[in-house]
């Protein structure tokens, strides 16, 4: 074999290992979110934040009666390229109720972060968004 079919040979043996890295490797296993939804209620012992939630991939996932603290959490895979995955929560405090995307691809792909991580921290003035855990952006209010 001359030297530069070797080259070439090992060109096109590097752009199928990239390839495969870059598309089809995450397409096959995923990309994967912790969508969490959290209780930061100051004093609601009485009262628990009942969170109910709906996948539109995979119907009605359940819901919890959360204490103060207290966390609801799952696991999104998602193709990277064409993927349509969406949650929809419904959050019932008091006489409040609130229901809105906990989780849509399109939106949280990027702003989910590095890691992965959507976190929802409810509160008594409104939900407010994480992807790290400790930086909280209030979204919007109950009403």
């Amino acid at each position: 074999m001359k030297p530069a079919d070797a080259l070439i040979l090992v060109l096109f043996g590097l752009a199928l290992y990239t390839t495969f890295i870059v598309f089809i490797q995450p397409a096959y296993f995923g990309i994967t979110f912790d969508v969490r939804i959290i209780n930061g209620f100051s004093n609601n012992s009485s009262l628990p934040l009942v969170v109910w939630c709906v996948s539109h991939d995979s119907g009605d996932i359940g819901g919890r009666a959360l204490q103060e603290r207290d966390d609801y959490s799952w696991t999104v895979k998602i193709n990277p390229f064409w993927s349509s995955s969406r949650f929809d929560c419904t959050m019932k405090w008091d006489d409040k109720t609130k229901k809105f995307e906990v989780f849509r691809a399109s939106r949280d792909r990027y702003r989910c972060g590095d890691c992965g991580e959507c976190f929802w921290l409810v509160k008594e003035d409104g939900f407010y968004f994480s992807n790290n855990g400790i930086n909280w952006i209030k979204n919007f209010p109950w009403m």
